[in-house]
């Protein structure tokens, strides 16, 4: 190295090349502070490749930590009837995690879910036992209404300008006292007394109730079938396409991708109908399994779809929104939940476990990951 390079980068910036440019016959020159130099690199280096596979893999790690423990106090959790009996579980919560998942990638958020959920239960419910409709046509319509939903939560937002917090926590409270109106606050069931003190006379479709209760190959539950499907057609859309990566532009950089040419009121239209959707396709799988229009349904999916949504945030050290990373969310939430059962765990003790684990996954994953930048 010239005396120049020298000046310009400085003795310790580049202690090789200083050393290299030295007389060959110097003795002071030995192979110590080399070898001593690439060795501490060497393990700086194997350091920081741990510290991001933990990173990256934090959630997945501690979900195989979990069926261990599991599985070795209770042999019976590793069986394909109970791993299918999770994922029947968490099915509802992953397709609608997949729906808050769209609205986290645009910037949004998106409350009424739960209450899209519950509404479709009642609706599909009340379609079958009160106005006599098949499986096929209350589908049609219990999805149609989820997206009308969607469509006027995007109009509050994108139109209006209200808030996406705010606009989709009213329409949760709204949703939550329509499904209440049809049938004067009852469930609906077979046989139901209508306000005006009429008996209805429907009943639930078979082939509707086989989207809950049915088993591919009396293994395969149609519900995780189709949180496969939801899941691999939102990945592709929002990783493999470039509506997808609008999507995500548009939650970075709202301005920028308006200036770039995209219509971001199109984009966030988009997301908050698919979430409508993906809403009534969890409360029609509901209404499908317990066969009845409940009206304490749909409680507590909610906090279950957000949490598995934010989870996937660490999955693969990604952070930021992702729809397989919202699906391993759920199931790690499910394996967990079964787990607890599956050991008599008391009930009032699940919540506290659940956030207590929850909270150490995403700290670690953070954690490790502000350590290492």
């Amino acid at each position: 190295m010239t005396a120049t390079d020298s000046d310009i980068f400085g003795e310790e910036d580049a202690p090789y090349a200083s050393d290299q440019s030295r007389a060959p016959g110097r003795q002071d020159v030995g192979p110590e502070k080399p070898v001593t130099a690439l060795s501490g690199d060497g393990q700086v280096t194997w350091l920081a490749g741990v510290l991001g596979f933990v990173r990256s893999g934090a959630v997945f790690i501690l979900l195989a930590a979990l069926i261990m423990i599991f599985t070795t106090a209770q042999p019976a959790f590793i069986n394909l009837s109970n791993l299918m009996s999770i994922l029947q579980a968490v099915s509802v919560v992953a397709i609608l995690g997949a729906g808050v998942t769209v609205t986290l990638a645009v910037g949004g958020f998106d409350l009424s879910i739960g209450a899209v959920a519950a509404s479709s239960v009642m609706a599909a419910s009340y379609a079958m036992i009160v106005w006599r409709l098949n499986g096929f046509e209350t589908v049609l319509l219990v999805l149609a209404f989820g997206a009308v939903v969607g469509l006027v939560n995007a109009l509050l937002i994108v139109r209006l300008k209200v808030p996406d917090l705010l606009a989709t926590l009213a329409m949760m409270f709204l949703l939550s006292g329509l499904q209440l109106i049809p049938t004067a606050g009852r469930s609906i069931s077979a046989g139901l007394i209508l306000p005006d003190g009429t008996k209805a006379s429907g009943a639930y479709d078979p082939l509707f109730l086989l989207i809950g209760r049915y088993s591919l190959f009396a293994t395969v539950p149609v519900s995780v079938i189709l949180m496969a499907l939801v899941a691999l057609l939102l990945f592709v859309l929002t990783e493999r396409t470039r509506v997808g990566r609008l999507l995500f532009a548009t939650g970075g950089n709202e301005v920028a991708t308006r200036l770039a040419g995209a219509s971001t009121v199109r984009l966030k239209t988009l997301a908050y109908v698919i979430s409508g959707t993906l809403a009534s396709l969890g409360g029609i799988v509901i209404a499908a399994r317990v066969g009845r229009g409940d009206v304490s349904s749909g409680g507590s999916l909610l906090m279950d779809a957000v949490a598995a949504a934010l989870i996937g945030y660490a999955v693969l050290g990604l952070r930021r929104p992702n729809v397989l990373g919202t699906i391993a969310g759920a199931v790690f939430v499910g394996v967990l939940l079964n787990g607890l059962t599956m050991l008599n765990a008391p009930y009032y003790t699940q919540d506290f476990v659940k956030g207590a684990v929850l909270v150490g996954a995403l700290a670690l994953t953070y954690g490790l990951n502000r350590s290492n930048t």
